[in-house]
């Protein structure tokens, strides 16, 4: 068994059920910022009913997502002892960041605004969701941040071996961290409004007795994805020319590649400089779901709204479209990370050189615990969205839910006996 095979298989395995989570996360935590400033606008309990069954699945997906995101670092230290060696003074300022970002401010803020319904003013409990989208977008940006750095190092010097930041505001000016933020962003949008049109076409096409509720929720998510699909296939193709000029193995022209590979055989020897052509198949399939995704949100919004409530195979389309931004999401992944290979670090540091230097018989070991925890985590995620999601958006939802008054106590008063 190949360690490095090995390691690099779990790496992908765990690192893209992770990424599953983000996106849920940072695309409803979006809705829910409006659904619950609109509640504090109008006054409109439709709005309030939304906000705690959206947030009820929010809440789901973001616990399990943290137990997920710690779980899967742990294979840096365990898989990839010579990355946290070689690049641990660079990417640790981002990550120590990201890490007081999600797991403490969001974390916190998260905490107070489901523990804060009906004991905090409604100002300072919408203030705290703000937080929480506010915090989980700058834990994404400080992620991104460290990703971009190994896709084009900068800003940084080399002593005895090892990499030091030496300009940290090079990390975000990085022309590979940019594009790929807003199109990662954009990308979570479209996730959470797919998400979100889907499961209320599942209630509409079942007439449940919350029709109008869903109704309104079928439009707020297709008006979402509908308005953000087209740029995310914009900075998409804006973000494969910014990458042409700093990978030319990956995105160059014939001669650029030539010229590349050339340059990197004299400073590292021979070898097989070129990415998997892998990642051109995923690139292709990727943009052939973007625009899949936009024929489906414009099937939507041309059709008027009484003729796309009495169709229901248009509401069937829709979910089982639900898949689609997930998968579109995870092929983009490939495209950026499996086109960087042979490198953990573009131009500086090999793949090979990265990984551990532990058995295969140890690795093996590593990959299906993780892949096996991580897929639990995944599959216990989803199940649990999908039961609180077919329950609909009742009365008795636990998160939001008004306290219970204290039983009346009939006793006499014993000053008056």
């Amino acid at each position: 068994m190949d360690p490095l095979l090995l390691a690099r298989l779990q790496f992908a395995t765990t690192t893209s059920i992770h990424f599953l989570f983000v996106l849920v996360t940072l695309g409803l935590i979006t809705l829910l910022v409006y659904l619950q400033t609109a509640w504090m606008i109008t006054k409109k309990p439709v709005y309030e009913r939304l906000t705690r069954f959206w947030g009820t699945l929010y809440v789901i997906n973001y616990v399990l997502g943290i137990a997920a995101g710690v779980v899967m670092e742990f294979q840096f230290g365990l898989n990839w002892s010579g990355l946290s060696k070689y690049v641990g003074n660079v990417f640790g300022a981002p990550l120590a960041i990201e890490t007081l970002t999600a797991f403490f401010l969001e974390s916190t803020f998260l905490g107070m605004w489901i523990f804060g319904w009906h004991r905090l003013r409604r100002g300072v409990h919408l203030a705290l969701l703000w937080g929480v989208a506010l915090t989980a977008y700058i834990s994404a940006f400080w992620i991104m941040a460290g990703n971009a750095w190994m896709q084009n190092p900068v800003g940084y010097e080399m002593r005895d071996g090892i990499a030091h930041l030496t300009e940290f505001s090079a990390l975000v000016t990085n022309p590979a961290f940019r594009m790929a933020f807003v199109h990662t962003m954009l990308a979570a949008l479209v996730t959470g409004g797919i998400l979100m049109a889907s499961i209320s076409s599942w209630h509409l096409i079942r007439r449940t007795a919350d029709f109008e509720l869903f109704r309104k929720s079928l439009r707020i998510g297709l008006v979402t994805a509908a308005l953000t699909v087209g740029p995310l296939l914009h900075f998409g193709f804006i973000q494969l020319a910014d990458m042409a000029p700093l990978q030319p193995t990956k995105y160059g022209t014939p001669e650029e590649k030539e010229a590349k590979i050339a340059e990197l055989t004299a400073a590292f020897g021979p070898g097989d400089y070129e990415p998997p052509t892998i990642f051109l198949s995923s690139l292709s399939f990727m943009f052939i779901i973007g625009f899949l995704l936009v024929l489906i949100c414009l099937q939507f919004v041309l059709l008027p709204k009484d003729l796309l409530i009495r169709l229901r195979f248009p509401l069937w389309i829709l979910l089982f479209a639900l898949p689609l931004p997930f998968v579109a999401a995870i092929l983009g992944w490939i495209t950026r990370e499996v086109g960087r290979q042979p490198w953990a670090v573009y131009g500086l540091l090999r793949v090979e050189d990265a990984v551990s230097p532990v058995s295969g018989g140890v690795m093996f070991t590593s990959f299906l615990g993780f892949t096996l925890l991580l897929g639990t985590l995944a599959i216990t995620n989803w199940v649990l969205i999908a039961k609180h999601a077919a329950r609909g958006a009742h009365d008795d939802l636990a998160l939001g839910r008004p306290p219970e008054q204290e039983p009346a106590d009939d006793r006499p008063d014993p000053a008056f006996v």
